[in-house]
């Protein structure tokens, strides 16, 4: 494969009437053949923000623990850090290719100038697609902790636990409310998206930090428990799916570069808010998983393999502090669908641009008000939305559509190891000008240097085998009651239609 521009660019000369301090990303933008529309005003903390919320550890962490434990026991805390590992040299890949390539729709524009447009335009397809199911799985989160708070929340049927048939109806009909709250925001301006991003995600480190704390001096155990398993299966298998917890957590470090054409000095930003978000939010979600275990009443009653973290910080807290807990954690939530949300309504935006989605020239188009494109984002949240219904089908579809979500994230990120991989086999990766390249203050690009090699077929392995073990058509684990065979394989069965679906638009289009 060989690096080649993507096809059908809309060619323009940089936005007149900017500030001075952007006129410099501007004209490197229109390097790449774009004109500056979306408007650069995210700065630092921003950026950092926008990966972070979109990790956001408290929603995923108190999303996912329970079902982390019920399969793997205490020790699927181990699971964390060989996760984290695995993300971390992914993330390094991406680091290096935010210096070279500051785009909207990162996953699509590295992967197509990597490799081919045709590449690069299912790695972007498969990604825009998983984009969608995240914000729905993220929205869903609400049901983990607002009854938890207050049983008025609970506005469908008894039972909240979110395996029940209300539950999960009740969790449609959250995320569905949170849906149209966070399509809105991102129809407003992206300063205020920005801001209410960043206020989130400071509301959340220090909740995460506080409740890090208050677990860890109320252990009832100490950390040699982890040691053993006590889940469901053998111990191999049990962390193999218990893993699922921390797949599902450390993902979207990418968002910061997703948004680069909206950050000031992407160049030199994006690449370390890229690590930073990641390293952070692995260190805090790491501390939530040891303090949850070492803390809960008991780890034997059952009550932590279904009610999860919730349960933890209402029983051993008392209900006064856990729930004013709980309510950061349900506004970590609400700031995680917004940030996906936003980082998808990019990639749909990034494609739709260069000509290769139905009904492109709508989707590509940019208010000159708001500097924000609203077509993506009202096709995310509506497609969000209509995904959360399944809920209404049956409990099940909860997992299938975490699941589902973040194995086609992984896909979508090897699509982007494997090329620069064999570039860099082939010598063609970096290229020849790169050591001549410099940031915006004017020093060499990230670059992993001699380490690029090693840490390169690292990512390209660990990120393909951790997609198998997602894609993996467990009975136990997406079909446990029975009867439901689509469920077990809905995941296989939802990239096989997404490619195909995929497939069947690139011949009508390049019949007509």
């Amino acid at each position: 494969m060989t690096a080649t521009a993507p096809t059908d660019v809309r060619h323009g000369p940089a936005e007149p009437g900017r500030p001075e301090t952007g006129q410099g990303d501007s004209v490197a933008l229109a390097g790449f053949g774009y004109r500056q529309e979306l408007h650069r005003s995210m700065g630092r903390y921003a950026s950092f923000a926008a990966g972070f919320s979109f990790i956001s550890v408290l929603t995923t962490v108190f999303q996912f623990f329970a079902f982390g434990f019920s399969f793997g026991g205490a020790a699927f805390f181990w699971t964390w850090p060989a996760v984290l590992a695995g993300q971390l040299l992914v993330a390094a890949c991406f680091a290096e290719l935010a210096a070279r390539y500051p785009l909207s729709g990162a996953i699509y524009q590295w992967s197509t100038r990597l490799s081919t447009p045709a590449f690069g335009w299912f790695a972007g397809w498969i990604m825009v697609i998983g984009q969608m199911v995240v914000v729905a799985a993220a929205a869903l989160a609400l049901q983990v902790v607002l009854p938890a708070i207050w049983s008025g929340f609970q506005l469908v049927g008894g039972d909240p636990a979110p395996t029940s048939v209300s539950g999960a109806a009740n969790a449609a009909v959250l995320a569905v409310l949170l849906l149209a709250l966070t399509t809105a925001v991102n129809l407003v301006d992206n300063r205020v998206m920005s801001l209410i991003n960043r206020v989130g995600v400071t509301a959340e480190i220090i909740g995460a930090v506080l409740i890090v704390v208050l677990l860890l001096t109320h252990a009832e155990r100490g950390p040699g428990v982890t040691l053993h398993t006590g889940g469901q299966g053998g111990a191999i298998g049990a962390l193999l799916v218990g893993s699922f917890t921390a797949a599902y957590v450390l993902i979207g470090f990418d968002s910061a570069g997703e948004l680069s054409e909206e950050t000031r000095s992407p160049r030199r930003t994006a690449p370390r808010t890229i690590l930073l978000a990641l390293a952070a939010a692995g260190v805090l979600g790491g501390l939530l998983l040891l303090g949850g275990i070492l803390a809960a009443p008991s780890l034997t009653d059952g009550r932590l393999g279904t009610d999860g973290l919730s349960y933890v910080l209402t029983s051993t807290l008392g209900d006064g502090v856990g729930r004013l807990l709980l309510a950061d954690v349900a506004l970590a939530i609400a700031v995680a669908t917004l940030a996906i949300q936003t980082s998808g309504s990019r990639m749909l935006f990034s494609m739709a641009r260069d000509g290769v989605l139905p009904a492109a020239r709508p989707l590509a188009k940019v208010s000159p008000r708001t500097g924000m494109p609203t077509g993506p984002a009202l096709v995310v949240g509506v497609v969000a939305a209509g995904l959360c219904l399944l809920n209404l089908a049956s409990p099940e579809a909860f997992l299938a559509i975490g699941t589902t979500c973040i194995a086609m994230l992984y896909l979508a990120y090897a699509m982007v190891t494997g090329p620069m991989l064999i570039g860099r086999l082939r010598g063609t990766y970096p290229g020849r000008s790169d050591k001549e390249e410099t940031d915006e203050a004017g020093r060499p690009l990230f670059s992993l240097g001699r380490w690029g090699l090693p840490v390169n077929a690292l990512a390209c392995v660990y990120g393909l085998a951790m997609a198998v073990n997602l894609a993996w058509p467990r009975a136990a684990v997406y079909d446990p009651a029975g009867g439901h065979w689509y469920f077990q394989w809905f995941t296989v069965l939802f990239l096989l239609v997404t490619v195909g679906l995929g497939a069947l638009w690139r011949v009508c289009r390049t019949r007509r």
